[in-house]
């Protein structure tokens, strides 16, 4: 024999009753019972009469007939001829006794648990009385049974407690004499042994179909409902969370436990201790194969699923005057119990100083009245604080049998949301090591349970948030590689970067589901935002392995990287602001990073797209020490005096350099060596020393005329002065060298300024716009490491913008 139980939704109108119907159907040949909810919203409807005949002194007639002419209406439409008047007679009948409870309760105004019990077995009845009547017009041997004849409870109205040793004998004596093929039942009723109608309180439908199932030793229980079973995420927060073909009892309890709807964990207890497995399946896609819950399962990994609780409150009870008393913990709980108060997680300190207890936010003030209470005398003389209550949180398990045999689970659960920036308020793990509990912000969950599905779930794929500041030469090419390399990233690295948002000075758009980085026009999708607003935005989304990309050279980008970092948002600056600012600045900005799990990057401020400021890391971190530096650190200055042979003026060779892209939007930047001392003074605080912007000696070579004015005064004033820069490249070549700007660092000081340079030196052979780095360590002490190669242009700094994001993501 096999136990069927229809919830809700299952039988919410007469098009879903017809679909029970045909499942039952199919199984011709099969011995069923079939256990029945009430309509979907019926039992809701139900207690709001009851409480407003309580209170209004009356029954609300116009919502009584509105429940009764939705359930005529299924009638109508599911049955025909004689027994379609028999039903809608039943259903006249059964309602006019129903409004007579109401008026009664309206007389008295007294609505008692015994009376809402009586009125909400309406709803039940009736249900699967139109379902046995369809299913006899179908030609199937079905009858109706009434499940309160069977059960037998105490009379704890409203959750009442099964007798099982007098419901055994009912059951098994009713189906034994019954030769019916399939017996209908009304799910969540049950009665005393006087015969007065209970209920069997939440999950009371599943309930009865597992009291059922254990009593005729069922083959099968099978729960129908508005899903497919169990995922190991919850679909509405993870997209590609994947079905559980099969679970253990325990895992589905601690899964249904904290938060995964599909059963209630105390109703599967009866099958349980039998070991009848039950098989979670979906009315509205019968061939869907479901969720099979059985005493043991085949290897399903380590972790069976993610569930979540909403709707936390958290409860502190702490005070030196615990310490070593006993007695506490007895009182605290006792207290909670007497205000009907269910502890579900529970955590307390190795000290004994401190208890922390979660429990529904509903009841968090009448938890600290009575705990306030029981520790009156103690709060009094100030052995214990009050109680102090916190809201807004949710508790996220990680469930799993398999947990037990392997270690490091919670390591990887707890850096998995530390790395995104998910604080960890309470940690609970049974005994079993069944489940990992942690309690976190609500407003947190949906990355949380994202982040861990990608964990520990997906094929190894991570999805990677980028929002972009700056669309000008450089953020263009960067979201046009973003948009080439997205399938080969998948495919080789198992990253799903996606553009959440884009922003200019002025304009932005910000999309969850994704921005075409193909299609990004900011002045038609975009909205008036200023920096500022978006970045706010960007935390609000709350979006997991967010990256935040400044291709500007804005201060008030800037600005807004300590409140990034400090919700471990990674950041990738080609920026150079930040790392050049006052020491204090960057030193504040790198320990942020590092206290909140968040990467910040700027390899693209020294050498566009050259892994300079990556291999000094490396040989720091490898144990090596930095001496000295020289480079050549402007692409555009190496551009400029490669090119500058005096056969055409020096303003149009920067002209040039400008036009393609080598300059900074004002030349004067790189041409002062402003940007160039930003570069050293960079690379000489990632070695490790202690330097301000002030401290590097900068010998420019610029006439004092050509810094003052606009871009166009510059050029005008670099034509102006064209016999100050033949002058230069003459003395060079008479003493048969050439000019290169370079930077240095030694002893702790550094400089930059142009030089000349003979045939032999290491820079002599640097082409183009190339730039070169020497290191000189202790390792590297004669031949120095040299990184060298193109070092300005908007493909190659978008590019290294790009390898920063891939870094920041995968480290």
């Amino acid at each position: 024999m096999k136990v069927l139980k229809f919830g809700g939704s299952s039988v919410a109108n007469a098009e879903n009753i017809s679909k029970v119907a045909d499942i039952v159907a199919s199984r011709r040949g099969e011995r069923l019972a079939v256990v029945v909810s009430a309509m979907q919203g019926t039992t809701d409807t139900l207690i709001a009469l009851g409480r407003e005949a309580e209170t209004a002194g009356r029954t609300n007639a116009e919502k009584l007939n509105e429940l009764r002419d939705k359930l005529l209406a299924a009638a109508g439409v599911l049955l025909q001829g004689d027994r379609e008047e028999e039903t809608a007679d039943l259903i006249q009948t059964s309602f006019s006794e129903l409004q007579k409870l109401l008026d009664g309760v309206g007389l008295v105004r007294e609505l008692s648990a015994r009376t809402l019990d009586k009125i909400l077995s309406f709803g039940e009845v009736l249900s699967s009385r139109i379902l046995t009547t369809l299913l006899v017009s179908k030609g199937i041997n079905a009858a109706w049974a009434d499940s309160r004849l069977l059960i037998t409870t105490d009379a704890a109205f409203g959750k009442a407690a099964v007798k099982f040793s007098e419901t055994n004998t009912n059951i098994s004596e009713h189906f034994t004499a019954s030769n019916t093929q399939v017996t209908v039942l009304p799910g969540f009723i049950a009665s005393t042994s006087n015969g007065d109608t209970t209920t069997l309180g939440r999950g009371g439908s599943d309930y009865t179909a597992a009291i059922i199932a254990a009593a005729v030793d069922a083959e099968l229980l099978e729960i129908w409902t508005d899903v497919s079973g169990m995922m190991t995420a919850d679909p509405r927060f993870v997209r590609n969370a994947k079905h559980i073909p099969a679970i253990s009892y325990r895992e589905a309890m601690e899964l249904s436990h904290f938060g995964a709807k599909v059963i209630y964990p105390p109703t599967i207890q009866p099958v349980m201790s039998r070991g009848i497995p039950v098989l979670v399946k979906n009315t509205f896609a019968p061939g869907d194969a479901g969720t099979l819950i059985e005493q043991q399962t085949d290897d399903g990994g380590i972790i069976r699923g993610i569930s979540s609780i909403d709707g936390i409150a958290i409860l502190n009870l702490e005070g030196s005057g615990m310490v070593g008393i006993p007695g506490f913990s007895k009182r605290l709980f006792g207290a909670l119990a007497a205000a009907q108060i269910n502890v579900i997680l529970i955590t307390q300190s190795s000290s004994e100083h401190s208890i922390c207890v979660a429990v529904e936010e509903k009841f968090a003030d009448a938890a600290k009245q009575a705990v306030d209470a029981e520790f009156e005398n103690e709060i009094a003389v100030g052995k214990i604080d009050p109680l102090r209550v916190e809201t807004g949180f949710s508790i996220l398990a990680l469930v799993g049998d398999n947990m037990r045999f392997h270690t490091g689970v919670s390591g990887k659960m707890f850096s998995t949301l530390g790395s995104n920036g998910i604080n960890i308020h309470a940690i609970a793990q049974g005994s079993s090591e069944r489940n990992i509990s942690a309690v976190i912000a609500s407003s947190d969950v949906r990355k949380a349970v994202n982040v861990l599905n990608e964990e520990f779930f997906s094929d190894g794929s991570k999805q990677v948030n980028v929002f972009i500041a700056g669309v000008g030469t450089v953020g263009g090419r960067l979201l046009d590689q973003l948009h080439r390399q997205h399938d080969a990233l998948l495919d080789d690295l198992r990253l799903n970067v996606r553009i959440a948002g884009v922003a200019n000075s002025r304009r932005a758009a910000i999309d969850e589901d994704e921005i075409d980085a193909a299609e990004i026009d900011l002045n038609e999708s975009g909205e008036e935002m200023d920096i500022s607003q978006f970045t706010d935005r960007l935390i609000e989304m709350n979006l997991r392995n967010s990256v935040f990309v400044d291709v500007t050279a804005s201060p008030q980008v800037v600005e807004c990287y300590p409140k990034l970092l400090k919700r471990s948002i990674s950041i990738v600056a080609c920026n150079k602001i930040a790392a050049s600012a006052e020491l204090a600045t960057y030193r504040r900005l790198k320990e942020l990073a590092r206290e909140y799990g968040a990467n910040f990057f700027f390899e693209t401020n020294v050498g566009a797209g050259l892994p300079i400021i990556h291999t000094l890391g490396d040989l720091l971190r490898s144990g090596d020490r930095v001496r000295r530096i020289e480079a050549v650190l402007s692409g555009t200055l190496n551009f400029v005096f490669n090119n500058y042979d005096g056969s055409r003026p020096f303003a149009d060779v920067v002209r040039q350099a400008q036009d393609e892209g080598y300059t900074e939007p004002d030349p004067r930047l790189d041409l002062s060596g402003t940007d160039v001392a930003r570069k050293i003074l960079i690379l000489a605080r990632e070695a490790g020393y202690a330097l301000e912007m002030d401290d590097i000696e900068n010998e420019g070579f610029l006439p004092p005329s050509c810094l003052a004015g606009s871009v166009e005064d510059f050029y005008s004033e670099l034509a102006a002065n064209e016999t100050h820069f033949k002058g230069l490249l003459d003395a060079a070549v008479a003493n048969g060298k050439t000019l290169k700007y370079i930077a240095s660092f030694a002893d702790g000081a550094a400089k930059v300024g142009l030089q000349q340079i003979g045939p032999e030196h290491n820079f002599a052979g640097l082409s183009g716009k190339d730039n070169a780095v020497l290191f000189y360590t202790d390792r590297y002490s004669e031949q120095p490491l040299v990184v060298k190669g193109a070092g300005a242009g908007a493909d190659v700094t978008a590019a290294g913008v790009f390898a920063d994001i891939v870094r920041a993501v995968r480290n």
